[in-house]
């Protein structure tokens, strides 16, 4: 194993200690059954942490004491920052490494793809704590599996005809008419409604029940409840309600649902608390534990990924698939297509094979490193010579087969597909011929859906978006918000999201920044995403209008977006390029605990309005 990390990072690993306090590590067993099958045998955990694994420009200057703590300091946000934070350069393209990536891979076609990815992993790290598939680890009840959900039950289709607000009044209705709801038949429910991400119904129907004593609440309904909080209406109340649960009721599956959305909202501090408490309370820290972690700080901050393997390591826990399918995504997005393979034998060798979500991540570096011929290769693998038998795969394989620009394999796909298309796959084929330009293919697809809905969720108005948005068709892209709008449907921060890239790509800046002021005045209640912001304060940046960018600066704070490098390098380069003096920037990013990394010092130092220059030491 010592010769695959000198073979990856053949000089980084010299010198290098690991500063860390042990830990328990007694099993965390939070998993669903299919995923405790893909954990590796014990032995294996330390053939996969390793330095030489980890994506290249990591630092490695910062110990896993100074991050970690894993003795009575716990995880601080703060700590380790005088690390480069090399997640920042590359976002912002202000290092050097980003300009050869961009070069290398396609890296104006690679940011959509990475935020898909994020929520992909999201969703499959959720899932190692899916708390309505779990055995229970609270009681000895029983818990219904998720192949009896009955989406035909008159009840859940009550649930679904009512308008967010009615929920709870049509329940009180069902119960006067003198229905009933058996426990069985809540969690069936629940979870399709979770399935579907419809999650203000199902919060008004665990509301529901728990106010009307239908039955007694157990671990595994509290931790739903603090899923659904969590999501609906934010961490803070999720946290409150813990604080209101049974003590006998606040174990590990609380807390881990309370972690993982936590990172799913990318609240990196409240999650690191999150992880404090964990310890405070002697929960053993587990591969569910750390591959949060991991997928926190892949978005968050790079700098802080080693010393979470390291701790992997040091406890000898055990990597799940999820653990594998992380670092390759790591390894891909840095161009370090040598590294993701050496992951892939690791992985290989460990007795996990590569899923078919795995192997659409790897086909996809492999394309956007301009590697084609072994992206097609693994394509062909994951058909396996037959799509009807793999029709798995047939979601993934449409876009991918457009970022190669084969237009003949996405229609031959999606032939197969066309005809019992479910909506995934239909929004995958309009992605996939916006990639290729065919705007009329698209349309056409996603014009079908009204023959299955009569309202097509969201999603798939936000889709058709994007690709109206990639090719700056302002015009369609107005009359499809008027159509969503006089079709009964409502925007939300996913559809902000896309018109302010359509209208920023559009050359229409003001208009953009005006949308997202008046959808947050006038929904309060939701948020909108960090990235809408941030597309703004860049094209502000990159015209020097300081002001503006001030504005978008003090947004973020107000909506809970602070204390990141990125939105202070935005900022800066507005100063920078408007040649006007950033006086007092290095206190204000002092005051928010974050210490310059090599990009940002560059900018401080070309932007001082003190610095000497040759005629200025004449003066002298």
């Amino acid at each position: 194993m010592w010769a695959l990390r000198r073979a990856v990072n053949p000089l980084r690993c010299r010198g290098y200690h690991i500063g860390a306090t042990r830990a328990s590590s007694v099993g965390f067993d939070i998993f669903t059954v299919n995923l405790e099958q893909d954990v590796c045998a014990p032995d294996h955990g330390k053939n996969l942490i390793g330095r030489g694994l980890l994506p290249r420009g990591f630092s490695v200057g910062t110990s896993m004491t100074e991050i970690f703590s894993i003795g009575s300091r716990g995880l601080s946000s703060h700590a380790g920052e005088k690390a480069t934070n090399n997640d920042d350069d590359l976002e912002e393209g202000f290092s050097e490494l980003e300009t050869s990536i961009a070069a290398d891979c396609g890296k104006e076609k690679k940011d959509e793809e990475d935020e898909h990815a994020d929520e992909i992993q999201a969703e499959a790290s959720e899932n190692e704590i899916s708390l309505l598939d779990l055995e229970s680890v609270e009681t000895d009840k029983k818990v219904p599996g998720k192949s009896r959900i009955n989406v035909a039950s008159p009840l859940f289709k009550l649930i679904m005809e009512a308008p967010h607000h009615s929920v709870k009044s049509a329940l009180d209705k069902w119960i006067e008419e003198g229905s009933s709801l058996e426990r069985t038949e809540y969690y069936d429910i629940l979870h399709n409604l979770r399935k579907r991400k419809i999650y203000g119904k199902a919060l008004g129907l665990s509301e529901w029940v728990e106010s009307k004593k239908l039955f007694d609440f157990d671990g595994r309904d509290y931790a739903a409840r603090v899923d659904l909080l969590a999501k609906v209406v934010g961490i803070s109340k999720a946290e409150n309600y813990i604080e209101h649960i049974p003590k006998s009721f606040q174990g590990k599956v609380m807390y881990g649902t309370l972690l993982s959305n936590c990172v799913r909202a990318r609240e990196t501090k409240k999650a690191e608390e999150t992880f404090n408490k964990m310890k405070e309370l002697k929960f053993p820290i587990t591969s569910f534990v750390c591959n949060q972690l991991l997928l926190l700080y892949k978005r968050s901050d790079r700098s802080k990924i080693r010393s979470v393997l390291e701790m992997m390591e040091e406890e000898d826990i055990k990597p799940s698939r999820i653990t594998y399918h992380l670092l390759i995504d790591i390894k891909g997005h840095e161009c370090d297509i040598d590294g993701m393979e050496k992951v892939i034998e690791t992985m290989k060798s460990d007795d996990v094979e590569p899923d078919l979500l795995t192997q659409a991540m790897v086909a996809k570096h492999y394309i956007f490193a301009g590697q084609k011929e072994k992206g097609e290769a693994i394509l062909k693998e994951m058909e396996a010579g037959d799509l009807k038998q793999n029709r798995g795969a047939c979601k993934a394989l449409l876009p991918l087969y457009a970022s190669l620009g084969k237009a003949d394999e996405v229609g031959r796909v999606w032939q197969v597909v066309e005809p019992t298309a479910n909506l995934e796959e239909r929004i995958s084929a309009i992605e996939a011929w916006g990639k290729l330009g065919r705007m009329e293919d698209a349309e056409a697809v996603f014009e079908n859906l009204f023959k299955t809905w009569k309202r097509p969720p969201l999603k798939s108005y936000t889709a058709l978006m994007m690709v109206y948005a990639n090719h700056k068709l302002l015009s369609k892209g107005k009359e499809l918000v008027k159509k969503l709008t006089e079709n009964g449907g409502s925007l939300g921060p996913s559809m902000w999201d896309v018109l302010v890239k359509l209208y920023v790509g559009a050359g229409e800046l003001e208009k953009a920044d005006s949308i997202l002021h008046k959808a947050t005045e006038q929904n309060p209640k939701m948020k909108p995403f960090y990235t809408s912001y941030m597309t703004i304060m860049h094209k502000y940046a990159k015209k020097g209008d300081v002001h503006n960018a001030e504005k978008i600066f003090h947004r973020l704070r107000q909506m809970g977006y602070s204390g990141r490098l990125q939105q202070y390098q935005a900022l800066l380069q507005a100063y920078v390029n408007a040649s006007v003096p950033p006086y007092g920037f290095r206190e204000r990013m002092k005051a928010d605990n974050l210490i310059p990394n090599r990009a940002m010092t560059g900018l401080l130092n070309q932007s001082d309005p003190f610095k000497k220059t040759p005629f200025s030491e004449l003066l002298t």
